[in-house]
């Protein structure tokens, strides 16, 4: 399948599946991942303060939410016929078992090669209250029809 002209014009927006960590999806990308933190396991660690941020409970895995995002990204350009090829976030607020959190994404920019078409995402993960806790950029690439 191709790409349409709607899916990579400039403004064009993505919204992602929301997710919404448990204590028990924490522990299960503990193990997947290999990363026993504490401040994924540990609530008597996290009472603490680490400088000036206090998180007060435990924390999702960063990477968890670069999951959700790649699922959004995946979603959305694969059965256009192109594919991911960057993404960088940053952290800016900490996920919390029992916060929800939504991504979206919209086309920021568009450049035409020989071979394909090359879209670029203003990428931003709200949770349910509006606050932003990750945002970053993607790149995909459309491969020109042969």
């Amino acid at each position: 399948m191709t790409h349409t002209i709607h899916a990579t014009q400039l403004g064009h927006k993505i919204d992602g599946t929301p997710f919404s960590p448990t204590r028990e999806s924490i522990r299960q990308f503990c193990e997947a991942s290999l990363d026993f933190n504490p401040l994924h396991l540990d609530d008597d660690y996290m009472k603490g303060s680490f400088g000036k941020t206090t998180f007060g409970g435990i924390i999702m895995h960063g990477m968890n939410n670069f999951g959700v995002i790649s699922k959004m990204l995946t979603d959305w350009v694969y059965p256009l016929g192109g594919m991911q090829r960057r993404l960088e976030t940053r952290w800016k607020a900490p996920v919390k078992p029992g916060d929800t959190i939504q991504p979206s994404a919209v086309v920021s920019s568009v450049r035409h090669t020989e071979k394909s078409q090359w879209v670029t995402l203003d990428i931003e993960v709200l949770n349910q209250r509006g606050e932003t806790v990750a945002a970053g950029e993607a790149l995909v690439e459309f491969p020109n029809a042969a």
